[in-house]
């Protein structure tokens, strides 16, 4: 809905207002414009602008920087969001790997950031850590068993799917039963897993990509599955579980539900990192699927993450990805135009890039209010984990922003930048009216940049005058630099 924006907004959009510390570290004000000479993109100007002529920047927000444990959270991934205690307010779901590199080692933490009322008060547990955690990296919601609670899935990179089981209203304080699931031990590594309903039944299943290794070598690799895990019977049980493989593929990296046709039922879009290529597995509505090919009619994408619209209005659903390595300058995030006949090349729109920083996160959402689509999208940095090294302009950065729709989406797309850190990685984002203002702001996790990473938000704030683009959470992060003069 248009953003009807608030008298405070208007009338002190540049002042620094003292800061409040919330629970999870401090929040900062909006910050007043810095000189030119300290502009890295976050410091500089906002020019985006909302359909009232308001100008459109941003505010971090902490939700979980692992305050309660005894060393920071680092290597946040996967992000899930809804009401797990009944309370009324969204939760969030979220995975941390804890590798400053991949050390082989079965750590890391799934954690829950409890909502309430006030958008900045987090209540924050560990629901699983070390060997169980295992490295993990994706996460999925829905009530498995049947109970009307819902229950949480995550995938590990070292290496299982487990199951966790929602007591319901003891939610905060009860022991979440779980299960390692017994058919996925030593399988290799589970990089995402999705839970829907294939089948008709009225309960979800887990869909899941396995890329074999934590960091596989293409040269290596050997073919490993894309597969559906059916419920049958108690999920807290062995026997519960059935898998379902789709077929193999090498370092296969994603498993993403969508109807895709349009016939109602669930079918799935996998990513296959070598190649790279998109497969579709059409399902028949039983659970039978045939496997087509998606091959867009320029560039090639392996599909780490996706994000399903009709971007023209055309009736069907289109495909927003992203392609991440080299070259990245002409590709970078693009929507596939879904044809009339599958079985036809699917044509390529390019939306822009943020080179040469890596394209990892993709959302979708109405963000400046003006009644059509557009994507915000997070870059990976590429660097050491753990320490700023002063990398020139032109390295793989942590990177904000999100890319303008011009209304005709085959048109051309505007970005604003938002952030861009020396060191981050943003690999997931949920849009949502955080605040409750009317605007769409973003939960986000942040990894590659300890001990800076952990789960934030994003608040969409709107002035009269232009404001700095992005007011960070901390005083203290890893620096802001400017893009590259030519990006």
């Amino acid at each position: 809905m248009p953003h009807r924006p608030r008298p405070s907004a208007l009338l002190i959009p540049l002042l620094a207002a003292a800061c409040t510390p919330g629970n999870n570290g401090g929040d900062s004000p909006i910050a007043p414009l810095r000189p030119a000479a300290e502009q890295g993109a976050g410091f500089r100007p906002t020019a985006a602008r909302a359909p009232s002529g308001d100008y459109i920047s941003w505010r971090e927000h902490v939700i979980d920087n692992g305050a309660d444990l005894p060393n920071p959270l680092s290597g946040g991934d996967g992000l899930v969001m809804a009401d797990l205690d009944g309370d009324g307010f969204d939760d969030i779901v979220t995975v941390h790997e804890s590798d400053t590199e991949y050390d082989g080692e079965a750590d890391g933490y799934i954690r829950i950031a409890f909502g309430a009322a006030d958008s900045k008060s987090w209540q924050n547990l560990t629901l699983a850590e070390g060997a169980q955690a295992g490295a993990p990296e994706d996460v999925a919601i829905a009530d498995v068993n049947g109970d009307g609670d819902p229950d949480i899935i995550a995938s590990a990179e070292l290496a299982h799917l487990i199951y966790f089981q929602n007591p319901g209203p003891g939610a905060r304080l009860q022991r979440w039963e779980r299960l390692i699931l017994p058919q996925t031990l030593g399988r290799g590594s589970f990089i995402r897993v999705f839970l829907a309903d294939f089948d008709g039944d009225g309960k979800p299943e887990a869909a899941t990509a396995n890329k074999g290794e934590q960091n596989p070598d293409p040269a290596t690799a050997q073919p490993t599955a894309i597969s559906i895990f059916h419920v049958d019977g108690d999920p807290l049980t062995p026997a519960g579980w059935r898998e379902q493989e789709l077929g193999r593929y090498l370092i296969p990296q994603n498993a993403h539900p969508v109807d895709i046709d349009g016939d109602g039922d669930m079918d799935i879009i996998g990513g296959v990192r070598v190649g790279p290529r998109i497969v579709l597995f059409r399902n028949d509505g039983e659970a039978n699927f045939e496997e087509l090919p998606i091959t867009p009619t320029d560039g090639a994408f392996g599909g780490f993450n996706f994000a399903f619209a009709d971007m023209n209005a055309d009736g069907r659903t289109d495909i927003i990805t992203a392609k991440t390595g080299d070259p990245v300058f002409t590709d970078g995030l693009a929507w596939l135009e879904q044809p009339a006949d599958l079985t036809q090349p699917w044509t390529t729109h390019h939306i822009g890039t943020f080179g040469p920083d890596w394209m990892i996160g993709i959302e979708l959402a109405d963000i400046d209010g003006d009644g059509d689509t557009d994507v915000i999208s997070g870059g990976y940095s590429r660097g050491a984990r753990d320490q700023d090294q002063n990398l020139p302009l032109d390295a793989a950065m942590g990177r904000l922003g999100w890319f303008e729709n011009p209304g005709d989406a085959a048109g051309r797309w505007t970005r604003h930048d938002i952030s861009r850190r020396e060191r981050g990685m943003f690999d997931k984002f949920i849009a949502s009216d955080m605040d409750g203002d009317g605007d769409i702001d973003f939960a986000f996790t942040r990894g590659n940049s300890n001990p800076y990473d952990g789960v934030f938000w994003l608040e969409q704030v709107r002035t009269a005058q232009p404001a700095q683009a992005f007011t960070p959470a901390a005083p203290n992060d890893s620096p802001e630099r400017a893009p590259p003069p030519d990006r």
